[in-house]
């Protein structure tokens, strides 16, 4: 296993768990007690984690891993998702893409469209995440709008009001939300609440909505609320939503689409 596979295995645990001991991890992950102990304290140099004697705690009350340090969680689930929401962009529309590891996944899959490869532009991709647009502006039949603001690390996102400058003189076809949760009485929501402020307005100045999350993310509610229920046109999600949650987002309004 690479250190960065192991680094992420390791900050997943200690989210789930909230405390790991160097053994624990050690038997978890197959690999020495000296490389765990190695591991945590260069994480901890990064203040990734804090080090606690024979192991280590989450950094802080409240924890959100960084995107960078992600695994695929739900991987296949992701990309299943990513490919349908891609299927509803039509070439020549300009989509917004929020960020998020599903929306990283959604803008992939609009990078290998195959009607997508050629235009003036194919598609016009307006998101404040910093790792989509470095990922599509090699593709020069795309074109990549930046939104202004300050760089979140934890999701390598722009925030603030310096994006209003930007989103407040454009329109366009289709607003694609990753969130944290998604529930018909609660709406669409994000952990951090400058991040929900750039979302909304992303999703304010679009033609129809699309959430894309995955199974555990609906149902649920968390701290800064992007949208309400009813603003959403398309939840995409995948095949393990229960029919009971499906029947209430349609319910309301929603297309579900189950992949």
């Amino acid at each position: 296993m690479s250190r960065d596979a192991r680094w992420k295995a390791l900050l997943e645990l200690l989210v789930e768990r909230g405390r790991l001991e160097v053994e624990e991890a050690a038997a978890e992950l197959r690999v020495s007690a000296a490389t765990i102990r190695r591991d945590f304290d260069q994480l901890a140099e990064q203040q990734m984690l804090v080090r606690t004697r024979g192991g280590a705690i989450v950094h802080g009350v409240s924890y959100e891993l960084p995107l960078r340090y992600k695994t695929a969680r739900r991987a296949s689930e992701k990309q299943r998702i990513a490919k349908a929401v891609a299927d509803l962009v039509a070439p020549g529309e300009a989509v917004g893409l929020t960020g998020g590891t599903t929306t990283t996944e959604v803008a992939r899959a609009l990078a290998v469209r195959g009607d997508l490869t050629a235009g003036s532009p194919a598609l016009t991709v307006v998101t404040n995440a910093l790792n989509i647009a470095n990922e599509l502006a090699v593709r020069p039949q795309f074109k990549i709008v930046v939104t202004g603001g300050v760089a979140r690390p934890q999701s390598y996102e722009l925030i603030g009001p310096l994006a209003d400058g930007v989103l407040g003189q454009i329109t366009i076809d289709v607003a694609v939300l990753g969130v944290v949760a998604f529930d018909v009485t609660y709406g669409a929501a994000a952990g951090d609440e400058a991040e929900a402020a750039v979302n909304r307005l992303l999703c304010e100045r679009a033609e129809r909505v699309v959430v894309a999350a995955d199974s555990s993310k609906l149902g649920r509610r968390a701290f800064a609320r992007i949208c309400t229920a009813e603003s959403v046109d398309t939840l995409v999600t995948d095949a393990a939503a229960g029919p009971e949650t499906v029947r209430r987002f349609e319910e309301a309004g929603i297309r579900v689409v189950a992949v």
